[in-house]
């Protein structure tokens, strides 16, 4: 299989399980990581092609766990893995003798790193929870949404960026691995990510210039130059004139040039401005709209679907999104200049997978 990516020649095994770890191996994947990825049953094929996030593997090897033998096949590729991913609640891969303990004796450069909502310690670590859950005790849940009641951004928040910054933490623990000679355990917490994202408005709270409710400040829906406003067609555009340069052109376009000249930054004002501007916004279509100011400096986009997205000119140019079957598919990202990404594919062929495996078993 040729090389590529810079995370070439990296080794991965994956202990097959649900959203932010399967995430932050597609990520690893896609950067050139060589993936294994233990199923605890057979994987549909088609079915599991489906799934972005398990594109990308090198390998598929179907494996019970709580067979002492198998388990000793999965301890072994451990043996020659540089990094080792499992999203079980904590004690599940102690009782299955697949534990930091176990695979670091085994491995003592490994990097064993472990995805979970609450964390590995703390009174709510062995209890069940998703996205809402860590976002709500995060901070996250309360600041975002319309005033009357928090709305729960997807589950990008506690579950995707976990995922990343559980990616992150990976490579850093493997730098450290490749300069010590010896691994560690990475506890990545999606309650901990969730928090880490608001630093910066922990900070602008701590300094008095945040109010802690939603729709009240610059970027929560508060200010009428940030926010998603519906056209004549009910399909929406989205606008982020913050600056000053932006702002003024927007509204000129608006019609709306009367503002006095602290309108941006006067909150008392804001409520019967974005009236004003929701009024305008619905006098034309949200194309033409992005017609005349996509490209006029006014920080305006149209909001688009899942399934208009694709299409869009600059994603084309990008290559943002690829297409498999009626599916669209997210390219990797970031982009290297010198290493670039791409995907194994969404299922290895039985020979494939083996002679992966083969390779990995000589190693140990």
């Amino acid at each position: 299989m040729a090389a590529f990516g810079p995370l070439d020649g990296i080794r991965t095994l994956e202990f097959a399980g649900l959203g932010p770890a399967p995430f932050a191996c597609m990520m690893l994947a896609d950067m050139g990581a060589e993936v294994v990825r233990i199923e605890r049953v057979a994987p549909d094929a088609a079915q599991d092609a489906a799934f972005t996030v398990h594109r990308g593997r090198a390998a598929r090897l179907v494996l019970d766990l709580k067979d002492p033998p198998q388990a000793e096949q999965a301890l072994s590729l451990a043996r020659s893995a540089d990094l080792l991913i499992e999203g079980f609640r904590p004690g599940v891969m102690e009782r299955l003798g697949l534990g930091p303990a176990d695979c670091l004796a085994a491995n003592r450069r490994l990097v064993y790193g472990r995805m979970t909502g609450w964390g590995q310690n703390g009174p709510l670590s062995g209890e069940p929870g998703h996205d809402i859950n860590y976002l709500a005790l995060s901070g996250a849940l309360h600041a975002t949404g319309p005033a009357e009641r928090p709305m729960p951004p997807l589950s990008l928040i506690g579950d995707y960026a976990g995922a990343m910054n559980f990616a992150f933490g990976l490579l850093a623990a493997l730098h450290a691995a490749r300069t010590t000679g010896k691994g560690q355990i990475v506890d990545a917490a999606m309650l901990d990510s969730a928090a880490l994202l608001m630093a910066i408005f922990y900070g602008f709270h701590a300094h008095g210039q945040w109010i802690d409710k939603r729709e009240a400040n610059m970027v929560d829906g508060g200010a009428y130059y940030y926010g998603a406003y519906e056209c004549a067609d009910g399909k929406f555009v989205a606008i982020g004139a913050i600056e000053p340069q932006f702002h003024d052109p927007l509204m000129a376009a608006l019609g709306i040039a009367d503002l006095p000249a602290d309108a941006q930054w006067n909150r008392s004002l804001w409520p019967a401005l974005r009236e004003r501007v929701a009024a305008a916004f619905r006098t034309r279509t949200r194309d033409d709209w992005a017609r005349r100011l996509e490209t006029a400096s006014a920080c305006l986009s149209p909001v688009l679907s899942m399934e208009e997205a694709p299409h869009h000119p600059h994603n084309v140019a990008r290559g943002l999104f690829g297409h498999r079957e009626r599916a669209a598919d997210p390219a990797p990202a970031p982009r290297f200049s010198e290493t670039a990404c791409g995907s194994r594919g969404f299922s290895p062929s039985p020979e494939e997978s083996a002679e992966v495996l083969r390779r990995w078993r000589a190693a140990s």
